[in-house]
């Protein structure tokens, strides 16, 4: 349900010039499919080392060119250097797909890599956790413009 309401949220903003930045890539379903529906490229963030293999079978499974996706592996919450290799203000839409706990301090981080006018979706959000990653988005310079829910998951998405 929580990679259905991103899925819903990044069709609405993609265009052909997007790029996007998946934070917590994990199997690289939401940039995979962005590609698919058009995006110019994505990049995937994820901690675990059996993340860029998945990616790569799952790629070549749906016809996506691998030149079209870069995969970097660690944390932009705790290391500088990913921050700095994933780059700022480059990315019309960042998508998360992470719980509460690592949305809140990863927000700023994920502000950071957005274009002006650029969009924050975030999901992974139980029902009553939504006000803390709203919150943490206007703490960083965002502005929220929408809530949606599927069942007891929230979907809350952003614009700088």
């Amino acid at each position: 349900e929580t990679t259905q309401l991103c899925i819903r949220q990044i069709r609405e903003y993609l265009t052909p010039q997007t790029r996007i930045l998946d934070i917590g890539t994990g199997s690289g379903i939401l940039a995979i499919l962005s590609l698919m529906l058009g995006a110019a490229s994505a990049t995937g963030t994820d901690l675990d080392p059996c993340a860029p293999p998945a990616i790569l079978e799952n790629m070549q499974a749906n016809g996506v060119d691998p030149d079209k996706f870069r995969v970097i592996l660690g944390n932009m919450i705790d290391e500088q250097g990913i921050r700095d290799q994933v780059g700022y203000e480059k990315y019309d839409i960042v998508a998360a797909n992470i719980l509460p706990d690592v949305l809140v301090p990863l927000t700023p981080y994920a502000a950071a890599a957005l274009k002006k006018g650029g969009v924050y979706i975030t999901s992974g959000i139980l029902e009553g956790k939504e006000d803390l990653v709203a919150d943490a988005m206007r703490k960083a310079g965002l502005t929220v413009t929408t809530v949606t829910a599927q069942g007891e998951w929230r979907c809350v998405t952003g614009r700088k």
